[in-house]
Formats: structure tokens, C-alpha cells, sequence
């Protein structure tokens, strides 16, 4: 058992306990956060807010500069999507209902891929931070979740495509780091995503219409 303790955990003998705490805090609320959101529920925003405050802080310790940059964008966009789910109509009726892409949309996150990925590359190049397989994978993983945000941002019911491809690939990555809470955080995530998926599928069946 202590074996299997120290295969999965060995790397955090070299972390503080506050770094430890904060890991576990941005794993509570990227938690919450995710079921929140499968739930078709505004505090989304707010727990995911706490959540990548904690990450920030971490990747930064960490050197991890493409998941930061991931990050600062959810902390971004979810002020941005925070706005926009609250937005009510005369009847205090949400306005923006769960979609599907259009092609508008898909043009759009055409270009957040390629702006995303350029983005990235450029910081590990100016950083010289190139220098593991992973980084490459790291850069796929930010643009598929820069994509997802967006998409959440707009309550597009693909989002959830985006950001389980970013979970599965996260998984192992973040285990092989070292960063064994987090692989599990994403394994969580993964799962509850996927009924994110159904759930907002069957909302977004009901509410069309029939010819």
C-alpha cells in the first residue's frame, strides 16, 4: 500500500503545504465548478473563478507556462460568460439558451485554434521552454480548451466535445509531471463531463421546437 502511496504521491515531498492546500482548493472548485456547469448553472463562474486562481499561482511555480496561460484565459472568459448567462429578459428569463455551432462558430474557433497555438508556441520558444515532448501536447491541449471556454462562454453545446478531448489528454500528462491530484482532478472531470455532454444534449432536444 505505502508503495503504491509513494508511486502515486512521491513527488510531493518536495512541495510546501501550502502549496499542497492551494493544489486541493483549485481541485475542490474546478470540481464544482464542472458540476455546475452540467447542471446548466451560473456557478460555473463563480467557483471556476476560485479554481484558476489557484492554478495560476501554482503553474507559475511550476514553470508551466501554457496551462497558465489557460487559466488566466478561463479567469477571463468566465467573467465574460458570467455576463452573458446573466442576462435576463422582462420575464427574468435567461437569454441565452443551450445551441449548437453554426458555421459562423466554427470559423471562429478555426481561429482561436490557430491564434492559440501560435500564442503559446511563442511563449515556450521566448521561455526556451521547448524542450520536452510534453510541451508540444501542452500547446494542443490550450488551444482545445481555449476553444471550449469560448463555446461554454456562448453555451454551445459542443463545448463539451473540446473539453473532453483537453481532460483525456490531460490525465496522463499531468500524472506524468508529477502532478498527481491534478491527473485525478481531470479524471473527475472527464466523467462528469461526459454527463455534461448528455444532460445538456437532452435540455437542448426539449427545447426545439417541431416544425
Amino acid at each position: 500500500m505505502s508503495e503504491v502511496f509513494d508511486f502515486l504521491f512521491a513527488s510531493y515531498k518536495e512541495y510546501s503545504t501550502f502549496q499542497i492546500s492551494v493544489e486541493v482548493v483549485g481541485l475542490i472548485f474546478g470540481t464544482l465548478s464542472v458540476i455546475f456547469s452540467a447542471r446548466n448553472s451560473i456557478w460555473v463562474y463563480p467557483t471556476g473563478i476560485i479554481s484558476t486562481i489557484a492554478y495560476i499561482y501554482l503553474l507559475y511555480q511550476w514553470e508551466l507556462f501554457g496551462d497558465l496561460i489557460i487559466n488566466a484565459y478561463y479567469f477571463i472568459m468566465s467573467i465574460y460568460g458570467w455576463i452573458l448567462w446573466s442576462k435576463k429578459d422582462k420575464e427574468h428569463h435567461t437569454l441565452l439558451k443551450i445551441s449548437s455551432m453554426n458555421a459562423k462558430d466554427n470559423l471562429i474557433c478555426l481561429g482561436i485554434f490557430t491564434i492559440s497555438s501560435i500564442f503559446v508556441a511563442s511563449v515556450y520558444i521566448y521561455f526556451d521552454k521547448f524542450t520536452a515532448w510534453w510541451s508540444y501536447i501542452d500547446n494542443l491541449t490550450t488551444a482545445l480548451c481555449f476553444i471550449g471556454m469560448w463555446l461554454l462562454a456562448k453555451r454551445k453545446i459542443e463545448n463539451w466535445i473540446f473539453l473532453i478531448i483537453a481532460d483525456i489528454i490531460s490525465i496522463p500528462l499531468y500524472f506524468i509531471k508529477g502532478y498527481t491530484l491534478s491527473s485525478i482532478l481531470y479524471l473527475i472531470l472527464t466523467i462528469i463531463a461526459i454527463f455534461g455532454y448528455l444532460s445538456w444534449k437532452k435540455t437542448l432536444q426539449n427545447n426545439i421546437q417541431p416544425a
